[in-house]
């Protein structure tokens, strides 16, 4: 059973079998996470076991409001481009994952039939970097996050000769994210957020404990001004209030 990305999203359909996927891989993958020392040596042995699978490359993000980075050996161009556009917001298979948090197979549409213009040019964007079908193995992490990992074919359709071990794909793949985080993996690619030098200053004197009008006296700004530059720094972080927005400039050491 595969998942077909369309002008209806995700409806199944039942193709003959092409790639076996069965439980000694996520096994292979679990041992690969045991004894990866660096990031570097996860990432190679990430490549190698999906090439060894018949799939042309991986990607794992990690999907977060602002901060989303990926890990992967797509070409560095998509990965880029996917971030600065913010496709997690227009990939249908973001979309599934977060609805079933289980893991699936899925093949893109044509781009003719997708719902929309931006899902259409997401689909032909896509193929021509080679990333056509796929498998995508969903997991929970910490604060409401979601990390995922997905097996991608330049072939338009792909199906199983056997169901997805459900517990063995999440297990691997949460034992991936895991060594990841422990060896501080580098991004291949991250979102970047840009703060104006106003907004940065208005945050910096907030994260110090400063009200609004303390900021507007030592800054010599009305308390207007100071509203205006900290609202438009909550937009561009993405946050719903000035704690949180200050939290994440300063994860972000924007300030």
């Amino acid at each position: 059973m595969i998942y077909k990305l369309g002008k209806e999203p995700l409806q199944p359909q039942n193709l003959e079998p092409e790639i076996g996927i069965v439980k000694v891989w996520f096994e292979n993958l679990i041992n690969a996470t045991s004894i990866g020392s660096s990031d570097t040596l996860l990432k190679r042995m990430l490549s190698e076991l999906a090439f060894e699978l018949g799939f042309s490359g991986y990607a794992f993000p990690n999907v977060r409001p602002v901060s989303t980075y990926a890990v992967s050996n797509y070409p560095t161009d998509w990965q880029a481009r996917y971030l600065a556009r913010d496709y997690t917001l227009v990939d249908p298979v973001v979309e599934m994952a977060r609805k079933t948090m289980k893991a699936f197979t899925w093949a893109a549409g044509s781009p003719r039939q997708a719902a929309s213009k931006s899902v259409r040019t997401f689909y032909a964007e896509a193929a021509d970097f080679g990333i056509r079908s796929g498998i995508s193995i969903p997991i929970r992490t910490a604060f409401g996050h979601m990390s995922m990992l997905t097996l991608a074919s330049n072939k338009q359709s792909l199906s199983l000769k056997t169901d997805i071990d459900q517990i063995a794909a999440v297990t691997s793949v949460a034992l991936l994210h895991a060594s990841f985080e422990r060896n501080k993996a580098e991004p291949t690619a991250a979102r970047s957020v840009e703060l104006t030098a106003k907004q940065a200053l208005c945050l910096k004197w907030s994260a110090e404990g400063k009200s609004m009008r303390a900021i507007a006296t030592i800054e010599n700004m009305s308390y207007g001004n100071v509203n205006f530059h900290i609202n438009n720094a909550k937009k561009a972080l993405d946050a719903t209030s000035l704690p949180q927005a200050t939290a994440l400039a300063t994860k972000l050491k924007l300030i």
